[in-house]
């Protein structure tokens, strides 16, 4: 593996703790953006560890070039906490990085720490990476539109995602009108050290409204158009018509958790809903995506050939959960399609 790190005490302990674990071999270490480039290319490393901060070349354009021209499995290592750190770090994950997790504060020893460092870069390693031509995120315009036509098919969207689901979303929300009738309740498991500024992240590729949302809101209704994300380490549910934030047990080692969000959204909304669930690591939202189906309402699941781990969407249509297995850049379309037929015409 590859470790990308411009601290030269963090880079040595960093390499001091994948060395230590017989089973991965240190190929490379590079200090530099562009040093990190050309090390990928000659040494096609299984695993690069990448800091966004880095001197020459950004984090951010190393992971568009390494998902452009030799794609690896991409593991973020960054301190970056300020609103636009983050929102780089977000932008790397879009453009095809799979994880992130915290630096530790200056190269300081933490078991706990280096096994999950370890434990990630083993399960990265087993990921077939796609190759991502992209340019960066474009920023939407934001036209004005009629009001949301009432009477539609269904009424709510509840989306859960893990690895690889800032890249799904933002093609996702590109391609939603401003109108989009059905609030959209999201989960997407991610660090909370560099959840506090998705949401805000999350507006700048949608012309919808985003925002994290707030315990004992109310639900909004349908015809008002948005998204509200469950904020880090809390469970999102709906329940007797509002939105609850709960910090009850871990669901699949996630909180919060895709099966808690669409397991309340089936009890609470049943044939009214719609659930989505799109690449990741693991089983979460499987069983919940059935709940929505066996609730009267229409479930959707990303294929294979576009999720990045197809993990989550495996396991749901595995079970039967998931009525159509989409492509990605299928999916904003069928989620227009849920709203119902356009003014004038017949259903």
């Amino acid at each position: 593996m590859l470790v990308v790190e411009d601290s030269l005490t963090v880079r040595k302990y960093l390499v001091a703790c994948l060395r230590a674990d017989p089973g991965i071999e240190v190929v490379g270490e590079a200090a530099d953006g562009r040093e990190a480039i050309e090390l990928c290319d000659q040494l096609r490393p299984d695993v690069i560890t990448l800091d966004m901060m880095l001197p020459v070349m950004t984090g951010l354009t190393v992971t568009e070039y390494v998902m452009a021209y030799c794609p690896t499995p991409i593991l973020i290592v960054s301190a970056s906490t300020n609103r636009g750190e983050l929102f780089r770090t977000y932008d790397a994950l879009a453009a095809g990085a799979l994880d992130v997790i915290e630096k530790p504060l200056d190269g300081a020893g933490d078991p706990a720490w280096e096994r999950h460092l370890l434990a990630t870069v083993k399960l990265l390693a087993r990921v077939k990476v796609i190759t991502h031509v992209r340019a960066r995120l474009a920023r939407p315009a934001r036209p004005a539109g009629p009001p949301a036509p009432a009477g539609l098919q269904r009424q709510y969207l509840a989306v859960g995602a893990s690895t690889g689901g800032p890249q799904a979303l933002a093609a996702i929300l590109r391609g939603l009108p401003a109108t989009y009738p059905l609030p959209i309740l999201l989960v997407v498991h991610i660090s909370p050290a560099f959840g506090q500024a998705f949401a805000d992240w999350l507006a700048d590729q949608t012309a919808i409204p985003v925002a994290t949302a707030a315990h004992d809101q109310p639900l909004p209704p349908f015809g008002s158009p948005r998204i509200l994300l469950a904020p880090p380490d809390q469970h999102l549910v709906v329940r007797n018509r509002r939105l609850a934030l709960t910090r009850d047990p871990e669901v699949h080692s996630c909180r919060p958790s895709v099966d808690v969000l669409f397991r309340s959204v089936a009890d609470e909304l049943g044939p009214r809903a719609a659930g989505l669930l799109l690449t990741g690591m693991g089983r979460d939202g499987a069983r919940g995506l059935l709940a929505v189906r066996a609730a009267g309402g229409a479930t959707l699941a990303q294929d294979e050939a576009t999720s990045v781990v197809f993990g989550m969407p495996r396991e749901a249509i595995a079970l039967g959960a998931a009525e159509r297995v989409l492509p990605l850049d299928e999916v904003a379309p069928a989620l227009v399609a849920l709203a119902g037929p356009a003014p004038g015409r017949k259903p």
